[in-house]
């Protein structure tokens, strides 16, 4: 199985799981893109996997369904026309000849975003991204927190796939916040190159964002104090000091 990444717009990615002639899109907001690596490498579209309703995730979803019959799985608690399996915490969407992934109920950018893990992977929409993470659009910082640390608590080895490539932007913010931090400058130093080359920044892993996110490090002591110091006052919970930062970041 392999994982490709088809860049979308200004920074989205489309990520296309692939093994032999098949192929599964996950939030595919153009179907443009997609339907030309396809034709490309002779592969079938097997499935749509969605993780929000925002139109720059679904947008594709008719225009692909008119070149194939494929099932599109999307959270049961948003409202996404194309979508013809519902799903939400606890379901598995099976791909024949490509993963079975179990589906995560990540409420905080949108009120009914879920996320999709399996084969090692991660896929995470707007929720978690490299060393940063979605606004609140629809949901809570509370509700945010909650499923940003369902998703820390995967195994370290996942490999995260988010949907935009905000990584560089997100690491001068995270630098503000822990200048100390020295897996975070050598981040920095390993994804600015990868940018320079052309290349994305993800898949990032659990690890790294453990290490060198500040979303994912609202208990540790330099953290709760650049937060705090940005509030004006001691914030002595988890959620209060996501909520700091997640303002701060605007």
């Amino acid at each position: 199985m392999k994982i490709i990444p088809i860049p979308a717009f200004d920074d989205n990615y489309i990520w296309l799981i692939r093994n032999g002639h098949y192929a599964a899109a996950v939030d595919p907001g153009d179907a443009e893109p997609v339907l030309e690596y396809l034709d490309r490498h002779g592969l079938r579209l097997a499935a749509i996997l969605n993780t929000h309703h925002h139109g720059d995730h679904t947008g594709g979803n008719e225009d692909l369904l008119r070149h194939a019959n494929a099932p599109v799985f999307g959270p049961r608690r948003e409202n996404i026309p194309a979508v013809t399996h519902p799903v939400g915490e606890g379901d598995a969407v099976k791909l024949p000849g490509l993963a079975e992934f179990a589906v995560l109920d990540v409420p905080g950018h949108t009120a009914g975003h879920v996320a999709y893990y399996g084969a090692n992977s991660l896929f995470c929409g707007d929720t978690l991204f490299a060393c940063g993470c979605g606004k609140l659009f629809e949901g809570t910082a509370a509700q945010m927190y909650a499923s940003l640390q369902k998703l820390a608590a995967l195994p370290d080895e996942t490999d995260m796939y988010c949907a935009h490539e905000y990584t560089l932007a997100n690491i001068l913010f995270a630098k503000t916040v822990e200048p100390a931090n020295a897996d975070l400058v050598q981040r920095e130093m390993r994804d600015r190159q990868a940018r320079e080359q052309g290349l994305p920044t993800l898949p990032s892993t659990i690890a790294l964002e453990k290490a060198t996110n500040p979303f994912l490090r609202c208990e540790h002591p330099a953290v709760i104090e650049a937060a705090s110091r940005h509030a004006g006052r001691a914030l002595n919970d988890a959620v209060s000091v996501f909520a700091a930062l997640r303002e701060w970041k605007k």
